[in-house]
């Protein structure tokens, strides 16, 4: 069969993004050679790849589903010759495929990709963000090599190792009562108006923190986006529970959210890196979970505050 692993790569970007004209800006080439390469595989395999629809773009045949997976596969097979060949040289260079959790990423991406890039000056890291669930099922797939994530509902088939505890806290607007506590308690909060940070996993953490002392929260409003659930906490819109500790104490529209522990010790997420149990890592997939062990830890996660002291008790 002649085809490339190029036009191979073209037909994954018009299968992943549905859309010939997303495809060519993707690959950073052409729409006719996107087409082309189309148009040529689907002659060499002699089955129909996709139903072309001229409002709604691209569907994939079933065929084609079986096609792309096993595109991908070759792709990825290709690449580990590389990746084998740059082992025998010693060298650490190539993609390197990351997944981040979506808080996470706008907070410790920027700092890990840039000194990890510095180090090795051959690497390209790619990022995929998204929720616990989706970066779980990337892995399973191999559709990236790594993941930083948290330690939530983690299956046997995927191996985590944890680097730092990220303890929950109460985040209110400054005006709230609450806001300059010392500390708070969840029955404090339970009947009080609450804005979930509505994720999958996510959520079941936060409710099993009040499940855990019979208490249920009294969720008034919710939402995917952290940014939307700080800007509704920053406008006396509710309280909201988070485990990251953001450097900046401001909402997007620049109002003040105030941060308050809670008492009695809640049990934390964990931040740390799942790699899929089986597939054996390779050097540059390594290299950069080592990096990650050297530069996240219990006492610094780069762009989060430090956590803080804990309080000693008065002597009386």
């Amino acid at each position: 069969m002649k085809f490339t692993l190029r036009q191979l790569s073209y037909f994954i970007a018009a299968g992943d993004t549905g859309s010939i004209t997303l495809a060519s800006k993707r690959a950073s080439i052409s729409q006719p050679a996107i087409s082309t390469a189309i148009s040529h595989i689907e002659r060499e395999l002699g089955v129909q790849l996709f139903l072309r629809q001229h409002a709604q773009g691209l569907s994939l045949t079933p065929a084609g589903h079986l096609v792309l997976r096993e595109a991908k596969q070759i792709l990825k097979q290709a690449e580990s010759l590389h990746t084998t060949a740059s082992e025998i040289s010693q060298q650490i260079s190539g993609d390197l495929s990351v997944g981040w959790f979506i808080t996470l990423a706008p907070i410790i991406m920027p700092a890990l990709v840039q000194t990890f890039m510095k180090k090795f000056p051959g690497t390209q890291v790619s990022a995929v963000v998204g929720h616990q669930a989706v970066l779980l099922e990337n892995l399973r797939r191999a559709e990236i090599d790594i993941a930083i994530t948290y330690d939530l509902q983690i299956s046997g088939d995927i191996a985590f190792e944890p680097l730092a505890s990220l303890p929950p806290y109460a985040l209110f607007g400054a005006d709230h009562p609450l806001a300059r506590a010392q500390s708070v308690t969840l029955a404090q909060l339970a009947p009080l108006p609450m804005v979930l940070l509505n994720l999958p996993m996510s959520r079941e953490y936060f409710y099993s923190l009040f499940v855990r002392e019979g208490l249920e929260p009294n969720v008034v409003r919710s939402s995917e986006h952290q940014e939307v659930v700080r800007t509704l906490v920053a406008n006396g819109l509710g309280y909201a529970l988070a485990n990251v500790r953001p450097r900046s104490s401001e909402a997007l529209d620049g109002r003040q959210i105030m941060r308050v522990p809670l008492a009695g010790n809640p049990p934390p997420v964990r931040i740390g890196i799942a790699t899929p149990q089986q597939l054996r890592k390779t050097r540059l997939v390594e290299a950069f979970h080592q990096h990650c062990r050297e530069s996240v830890s219990d006492i610094n996660v780069p762009g989060m505050t430090n956590p803080p002291e804990p309080r000693r008790r008065k002597k009386h």
